[in-house]
């Protein structure tokens, strides 16, 4: 397909209803509204197709990006295209969907140490959503040392930092504690050093969550935990 058609076919998903709630979430007026429940489907008839992610990026519109991350390569991705994306982000949700996209690319550990220092709100918020995303998905990036240093940095520096960036933050901590059990004691002691997290989600009904309680949630769920749990006790 080209650009000029997908256009067309996502202007004719849209709905007024998904526009209203997505300008809520801060999506902006270059918007179609077009639901997960069509976009997805759709992106997975057309495949992965990078340059066609990179148009659709082009665009600005927040449907066709956020298409744009689901049908993009991660491996096709530059230092310098990987820059450029992050930084013309101004919609929350797109830095959440590009965080996944660069986990899988060769660039995930350069741009985690880069995006995570960016003083800049959806910059440093992807940079902590690709903290989590690697933590989850590919934790052979990330060691137990870089985890501490994450920990350190994100104490010093999360209530000082930019609205979104700090639900990242907040998460990170969090995902430390559920995926490197090891350093769990200390996201914890971290978490409660941090204290409440206050973020502005805007007039929806999100909400940051508490990063102790969630650990603790997670880790109760967790059946290896559970095994652990029983042969200490």
């Amino acid at each position: 397909m080209t650009r000029q058609q997908v256009m067309s076919a996502l202007q004719s998903m849209g709905t007024a209803q998904n526009r209203k709630v997505y300008a809520r979430h801060g999506a902006g007026e270059n918007v179609f509204g077009v639901s997960f429940a069509e976009l997805r489907p759709f992106a997975k008839r057309m495949g992965v197709d990078h340059p066609l992610a990179e148009e659709l990026w082009a665009t600005g519109n927040s449907d066709a990006r956020t298409l744009a991350t689901l049908i993009a390569d991660p491996q096709s991705f530059t230092a310098a295209s990987a820059d450029q994306w992050v930084g013309s982000i101004s919609y929350s949700l797109l830095a959440d969907m590009l965080a996944p996209v660069i986990a899988r690319s060769p660039l995930a550990k350069s741009k985690l140490a880069k995006w995570t220092r960016s003083r800049k709100e959806y910059i440093r918020q992807c940079g902590y959503v690709l903290l989590c995303c690697l933590l989850k998905d590919h934790p052979q990036q990330v060691d137990d040392a870089t985890c501490r240093r994450f920990l350190v940095a994100i104490e010093a520096q999360i209530h000082d930092s930019p609205n979104r960036a700090r639900h990242a933050m907040n998460m990170a901590v969090t995902a430390i504690g559920i995926y490197r059990p090891e350093l769990r004691e200390e996201a914890i002691a971290s978490a409660r050093r941090i204290g409440r997290v206050d973020v502005d989600h805007g007039e929806t009904g999100c909400r940051t969550p508490d990063a102790e309680a969630y650990i603790l949630k997670a880790a109760a769920r967790s059946p290896s935990d559970k095994r652990s749990t029983r042969r200490r006790s």
